[in-house]
This record gives structure tokens, C-alpha cells and sequence, in this order.
């Protein structure tokens, strides 16, 4: 499964047809872009007006916030759900990753053993390491902070 480009994305297409319609001048800007953080230095770096920019930079924080308020009720479901699986989900992911990484550093630790990870891998592991953490802890942290507020 190869990774969409940006201007594929629901966040791309939104944001390459809203230039278009605020100022043709900030489409042409966008072509090649290949992020929201590039399109939004794309932009302030932009001779358009002020407000185009202002505008077009809302919808993309806009429209980033209402993915990531998605994911989070998804996963608000999930925990409330009667499922052990979709509850458990997240934590048994996390543990797998800390015992894999764990195993696979210890090993490539032993000079005696032949075992040896590769700078490809080491980055995978790392990557995916962080991506689960801080999915884990960050939704967990926006969980108990949406049940606090509504308190």
C-alpha cells in the first residue's frame, strides 16, 4: 500500500481548491508541496494579502483538527466498546513494540551472537516506536483530559 500524496489527501484536495478560489495566486504557490507544514510555509512566504493567507491557513488548521478529533472519538469508542479486543488493543500493541525493540537492541548487544539489525531497520523500529508511544500515551492523556473537562 503506497502512501497517497499530498494533494490526494482530503486535506489537499480542501486546500488546493480553497487557493484556487480565495486567490488564484496562492494555488500556483502550492503546486509540489507535499505536507501541510510545507503548504503553510508556502504560504506565509507568499506575496498574496494578508487575509487570503490568514484564511487559507484557518482551513488547513481547521480541517487537521477535525482528522485528529476523528481519531480520537474512534478511539473513544473503542475503549467503550464490550469488545476485550478493542479495548486492548493499544496497550498489547505497545507492549509488543517495547518487548520487540527491547529484544532486538539486547541481542545486537551480544558480540557473541551473529545477530546484527540493519540502519534500515533500526530506523523502522525507532519510528514505529515513537508513532506507538506517543499515540498511546497522547490519546490516552486526551481521553482523560475530555472526561476531566466534562466534569
Amino acid at each position: 500500500m503506497s502512501k497517497k500524496k499530498f494533494k490526494e489527501t482530503t486535506v489537499g484536495q480542501l486546500l488546493f481548491g480553497a487557493a484556487s478560489v480565495i486567490n488564484p495566486t496562492l494555488g500556483s504557490v502550492l503546486q509540489g508541496v507535499t505536507s501541510p507544514k510545507e503548504a503553510i510555509a508556502a504560504i506565509t512566504k507568499s506575496d498574496a494579502p494578508a487575509d487570503d493567507k490568514i484564511k487559507l491557513q484557518q482551513i488547513i488548521f481547521e480541517q487537521q483538527n477535525k482528522e485528529i478529533e476523528a481519531i480520537t472519538s474512534r478511539w473513544q469508542a473503542d475503549s467503550m466498546s464490550d469488545s476485550w479486543m478493542s479495548k486492548n488493543v493499544r496497550p498489547l500493541v505497545l507492549v509488543w513494540c517495547i518487548v520487540i525493540f527491547s529484544m532486538a537492541g539486547i541481542l545486537d548487544s551480544i558480540e557473541t551472537l551473529p545477530f546484527h539489525i540493519n540502519e534500515l531497520w533500526n530506523d523502522t523500529f525507532e519510528k514505529i516506536m515513537m508513532s506507538v508511544v506517543l499515540a498511546y500515551f497522547g490519546g490516552r492523556t486526551t481521553e482523560k483530559a475530555s472526561s476531566i473537562f466534562k466534569k
